[in-house]
């Protein structure tokens, strides 16, 4: 019987606010408001809710519209903690602006702009060695403006975030980027079906990693031979300046030296006794052994020389190269790009009468 004498004098005191200036939009953003709390409460378990963007948006409006006298029956989200907290967070942030060490900051002028700052960086980082004032006359002789290298500074200071230095490149490819063009050579040994033993001169470039060519000859060389295998190898290339090579006895026949004099050829030799010194056509020759003699077979020298200058074709223009950054030798070497495959329609190029296999555009 009580609740029902409650209710009633509830129902009669809404009605009255209702009938003063304002009443219904009060009645209903307190309704709102009440609502929108008791969902709160709902979703918190044991802790203090966790409330939204768009839950303080609704209380703050609804707080605009509630008579400022019924405010403090509603607001029962807020509790004690929270505006002992906040407190606590006013008085540290005055603290901290009055006796803070750093200074207020003064308005100025404005800093460099964002295309000047990546302009900056973008310079450093393809030009390494690039000190600040070089940078800075580079800037300026580029765009026109004037930059000081103490803002070049600055800049880099906050903005270039250098990558870990692999170490540089090897001596063999600075020596191929200052001697204009080099190439390796070298050589090895292999043996037919019938067991009968070949050497094998593989000529490449090192810049492109591209095999020149191939010569064959077998065993028991001198130095008449060895300058056949060359020549046979470079047949219809442009000479290069130097040449790296071993200290093989193969390499030190007078022959061999007189014909590279009559080419015009300059002869490199390795440090001795350092197969890094000659990295890049030793690995060669391992990977044509791994993924080419030691699974093929072939009779005798034409059968050889035929084989290899399939792979050579291969090598060149259709296998990826690690050191070239996924690229081919004969796209280093200036030659365009294969048109590239989709997944819907693409086939299957065979190589070396299938023992490779590659996807091509179809």
């Amino acid at each position: 019987m009580t609740l029902w004498f409650r209710l009633i004098a509830h129902l009669l005191v809404t009605l009255a606010r209702l009938a003063r200036p304002g009443g219904v939009r009060a009645v209903a953003a307190e309704s709102l408001a009440v609502k929108h709390q008791l969902l709160i409460m709902k979703r918190s378990q044991r802790r203090s809710p966790n409330l939204t963007a768009w839950d303080r948006l609704i209380l703050g409006f609804c707080t605009l519209l509630v008579s400022p006298r019924r405010l403090g029956k509603i607001a029962e989200v807020l509790k004690t903690s929270t505006l002992l907290r906040l407190h606590r967070v006013l008085v540290k942030g005055k603290y901290r602006l009055l006796y803070s060490s750093r200074p207020r900051r003064r308005p100025g002028p404005r800093g460099p702009s964002r295309e000047l700052i990546d302009a900056v960086v973008e310079m450093k980082r393809r030009n390494p060695y690039f000190g600040c004032r070089k940078i800075a006359e580079q800037i300026s002789n580029a765009f026109g403006i004037e930059l000081n290298k103490d803002v070049v500074r600055r800049i880099l200071i906050r903005y270039n975030r250098p990558g870990p230095d692999g170490g540089g490149p090897s001596w063999l490819s600075v020596i191929g980027h200052a001697r204009d063009r080099l190439w390796s050579v070298d050589l090895f040994r292999t043996e037919s079906i019938l067991l009968k033993s070949y050497w094998v001169m593989v000529v490449m470039d090192v810049y492109t990693r591209r095999i020149i060519g191939f010569g064959v000859a077998p065993a028991n060389l001198d130095g008449i031979r060895v300058c056949r295998m060359f020549n046979r190898a470079i047949a219809r290339q442009t000479l290069p300046r130097h040449l790296s090579s071993d200290h093989d006895p193969l390499f030190r026949f007078h022959r061999w030296r007189a014909n590279l004099r009559i080419l015009e050829v300059d002869e490199i030799k390795t440090i001795p006794a350092t197969p890094r010194s000659h990295a890049f056509v030793e690995r060669l020759i391992g990977t044509i052994r791994r993924e080419y003699l030691d699974r093929i077979w072939f009779w005798n020298q034409s059968d050889l020389e035929r084989k290899l200058e399939d792979y050579k074709v291969f090598y060149n223009q259709y296998r990826c190269h690690t050191g070239l950054t996924g690229a081919t030798p004969a796209q280093r070497s200036g030659a365009p790009a294969l048109p590239h495959a989709c997944f819907d329609s693409y086939r299957w190029q065979q190589h070396c009468n299938g023992l490779f296999q590659t996807p091509a555009a179809a």
